[in-house]
Order: C-alpha cells, then sequence, then structure tokens
C-alpha cells in the first residue's frame, strides 16, 4: 500500500538542514522536505492512536527465518542419507563442511560447532581451564547464554556498567572491576555491532587477560578489516532462529588458536578427542547434520543479506542524524561495519514532552510501525544473583567478603537506563525490506513527533 508521507516542518528544525547526508557515496540521498499542506486526506496529521488515518495500513515485512525449496530440498536429502549425526562422516558430512566454509568466511583457522551459543561459550569457558575461583568480566545487558556460560563452568561472572550511547560494555568499568581472579573479558557485540574493542583488547594485554568474544549476534560484522569473533582469543556464535545466519539453534566457535581448537572439540565431544580418546571433562554439544544443512544453505545468502541490512540501517539513521529525540545506537571508531541484527535506538523522553516510552511506541503502532523495547532487565536485577550466592560451591571457592562484594556492584544504573529507554525495529526480517518500507518508518516517528504535544492523550 501507498503511505502517506507526512510534514516534516518540527522535526525538521530539529534537523539541521544537511545532517541527513551520509559520508559513504553508496548510502541514499536525504528525503526531500515536503510542504505543510500537502496531507493526502483531512485527517492524515491527527495520531492514528487518536482517531487519525495512519501512515501505513497493514504494513508487511519480510518474513524471518529464510526459507527457500532449495532448503527443504537440501533437507530431504539429509534425512534420506540417514546419516543424521556429526560422528557418522565426521569428515565430509555437513557439520564439517559447515565448519570449513564459515572459518573461511570469517577469516580464521578454524571453527568448532555446538548445539547453540551458549554451549559455544561454555565451551571455550571450559577449554580454556576457567572455574571455581575465577572470575570472567562481562555485561549486565545480554542474553543470559552469556552468564549461564560462565556460571556453569562455576566461575564468577563479574558485571559492570554501559556505555550509555552504544548500549555495550564500558571499558573504563572493565578496568576498576579487574582484580588478581580475573582470567579474561567476554565481550558481548550487542545488536551485531561491535564493541570499543580497541580498549578492550587493550586492557586485556595489559593485564594478560583472554578475550572471549559474545559475537553470537554479530554475523559478518567488522572492525579494523577484521570480522568480529576473530579479534579475541576466541569467537562464538549463535544460529538461533532469530539470527541473521540462522538453524533454529546450534552456535559456532572461531579462532586462529589452533590448540584452543582442538580443545574446544574434546571439550564440545564430551571430552573425547579426534584420536578418539576420552581425555577431559566435557558436556556433549555436538550439531547435528540437519542444523549443518540449514546453515550451508544460508550463507549463500548471508553476505547479500547483510548488504540489504546494512543500507537500510544506513538509511534510517542518516534521517535521524542529529535528531536528539531518537539516537541511534552509536558505532565506534573503526567500525567497518555493523550486523544490525537489531536496528536500536535512545529514546530520550525530554523531546517527546516527557511521556513514557511505552506511549510513543502506542502512538507509532497505530501508525502502522511496529517498534518495542529490548531487554527489560539487566541481568544484575534477575534472581540468578541470589542463587549463586546461596550454592555450596560458590561459597567455599569464594569468600564472604567477595560474594558480598559482588552484591554490592550490582548497582548499574546506566544498564537500567537503558533498558528503560530502549527502542528497536527488529532488523533481521525487517531490514530485508525496500527502501519505502523505510521511508515508512522514518514518516512515522515524524508524524508522532509532530504530535508530541498531544501524546499525553494516549491512555
Amino acid at each position: 500500500m501507498k503511505s502517506k508521507k507526512v510534514s516534516r516542518r518540527a522535526f525538521l528544525t530539529t534537523v539541521s538542514a544537511g545532517a541527513a547526508a551520509m559520508a559513504s557515496s553508496n548510502v541514499v540521498k536525504p528525503l526531500e522536505s515536503i510542504s505543510t499542506n500537502i496531507y493526502l486526506k483531512s485527517d492524515i496529521s491527527k495520531l492514528a492512536a487518536l482517531g487519525g488515518e495512519p501512515v501505513v495500513n497493514n504494513k508487511v515485512w519480510p518474513k524471518w527465518p529464510y526459507v527457500d525449496e532449495q532448503i527443504v530440498e537440501s533437507l530431504s536429502k539429509t534425512v534420506r542419507s540417514g546419516r543424521w549425526n556429526r560422528i557418522d562422516d565426521n569428515l565430509n558430512g555437513a557439520v564439517p563442511t559447515f565448519e570449513k566454509r564459515y572459518a573461511q568466511l570469517l577469516g580464521v583457522k578454524g571453527c568448532v560447532t555446538t548445539g547453540s551459543g551458549t554451549q559455544a561459550l561454555h565451551t571455550v569457558v571450559e577449554a580454556m581451564g576457567f572455574g571455581p575461583g575465577d572470575e570472567i568480566i562481562t555485561t549486565p545487558y545480554t542474553d543470559m547464554g552469556t552468564i549461564s556460560a560462565i556460571i556453569s563452568a562455576r566461575a564468577l561472572p563479574v558485571m559492570v556498567d554501559l556505555d550509555k550511547e552504544s548500549f555495550q560494555l564500558d571499558p573504563k568499568e572493565v578496568e576498576k572491576k579487574i582484580n588478581k581472579n580475573t582470567v579474561a573479558i567476554m565481550p558481548v557485540h550487542m545488536m551485531g555491532q561491535p564493541c570499543d574493542l580497541d580498549s578492550i583488547l587493550s586492557i586485556a594485554k595489559k593485564h594478560n587477560l583472554k578475550v572471549i568474544e559474545d559475537a553470537c549476534q554479530a554475523h559478518l560484522a567488522e572492525h579494523r578489516g577484521q570480522k568480529l569473533g576473530s579479534l579475541g582469543d576466541a569467537g562464538c556464535f549463535s544460529f538461533q532462529t532469530s539470527k541473521t545466519i540462522c538453524c533454529g539453534e546450534g552456535g559456532g566457535i572461531i579462532s586462529n588458536n589452533e590448540k584452543l581448537l582442538n580443545d574446544c572439540y574434546t571439550v564440545m565431544n564430551h571430552g573425547t578427542n579426534k584420536e578418539g580418546r576420552s581425555v577431559t571433562i566435557g558436556p556433549k554439544y555436538r550439531m547435528n547434520q540437519f542444523e549443518a544443512t540449514i546453515l550451508l544453505e544460508q550463507l549463500k545468502h548471508a553476505q547479500e543479506q547483510f548488504e540489504t541490512r546494512s543500507r537500510n540501517a544506513a538509511f534510517l539513521t542518516s534521517k535521524l542524524k542529529d535528531f536528539k529525540g531518537l539516537v541511534p545506537q552509536k558505532m565506534y571508531h573503526k567500525t567497518d561495519k555493523g550486523s544490525y541484527y537489531l536496528y536500536t535506538m535512545a529514546f530520550h523522553k525530554e523531546y517527546w514532552n516527557n511521556v513514557h516510552r511505552n506511549v510513543f511506541l502506542k502512538a507509532i503502532a497505530a501508525e502502522g510501525i511496529e517498534l518495542s523495547p529490548y531487554i527489560k532487565n539487566g541481568l544484575h536485577r534477575e534472581p540468578w544473583t541470589d542463587n549463586i550466592l546461596s550454592r555450596r560451591e560458590y561459597k567455599t571457592m569464594y569468600s564472604a567478603e567477595r560474594l558480598q562484594q559482588f552484591k554490592s556492584d550490582l548497582f548499574l544504573p546506566a544498564c537500567d537506563w537503558v533498558c528503560d529507554n530502549m527502542v528497536m525495529l527488529w532488523a533481521s526480517g525487517p531490514l530485508l525490506a525496500n527502501e519505502k518500507d523505510m521511508e515508512d518508518v522514518i514518516n512515522a516517528i515524524m508524524k508522532v513527533y509532530e504530535n508530541r504535544d498531544k501524546l499525553h492523550l494516549i491512555s
């Protein structure tokens, strides 16, 4: 359906005239300013939530996960083969084939697959020999899988606060929390964008710490010309359904350290190495042939889809440049390419007549564009923190003073602010749409902004 463009009068008073253009030559030019008297219908300027006509009706986004007949046919062949487990064909089967191709795609020496991103992270922690008494620094603004990977090894997750503009781990806070028991930093590339890797890698080198990149959301993103996951000692990915390369569940570990890769394989394979000897403690985290079959087909379209998401994200960012009401996620210096698992913005209510974020979300949903919050609570506010403090093994391996300090350090106000003020467009599917759809998103934001003095009337 053809969208109805609305007046940008108030919006453009906030955005400087030249601000919408981006330096990159392959980014679309700014939308032309629209005069204030060309509404297609008399009530289009009225908020849809208050009885006006929406900017767009029945918006349909591209479906995700991506499915085509080739995926279906490949799965059928795997079913008919009867070789469903990776150990049925550990040399040329779908799983080892995917591991080789994914490593090539990311420019690393090798890849070890697992059953999930959480399993990938836990495998690395175990393969590095970390466990009770050790501390690993990470972010509270992430999926529980990040924390689970650490506490499953009975190490202590030390959460530090965020940079409020990037929604990422704040390196200044990281360095404050390093002590004699710190063994690693586990930064998370949230929403698929690189965190401040330069600072984190520098801190790790200074204190002789390992860096385990949680790149579960960050397929194909780049920092300083290198794929995320390849800059630390190891990088971990998720192939869960919502991810931009997916197979339902699944995970992968990449590294340029061949010994570490072999150790990860052994841990993942219930402690049994490639020579068939059972040599250590390990869970059974093997990826199956069905998952790898889907992933091999997904790889055929991954780069094209990545470029489409990047192009649409650049378009949105160019329109919101210098707009203070919704501020896109900050990118760090030397971020070459983001992955855009999500397209996220910070909602600053002071520019929306101080209404709550939920009121804004109701207003824009009525205009036909669904935006939403992301993480409701940082993980520092979840019950697992009390759970581990009550466990015998934690009481045994960590002093009462250390556990009390862990509890005291759960005051992380920047993370709380991000949780309360994040607004996102789910990117895996929607950012595969066309430029016209991106215009609809901007037009809806502009319309609500122009009517911000009416937002208090929305119940």
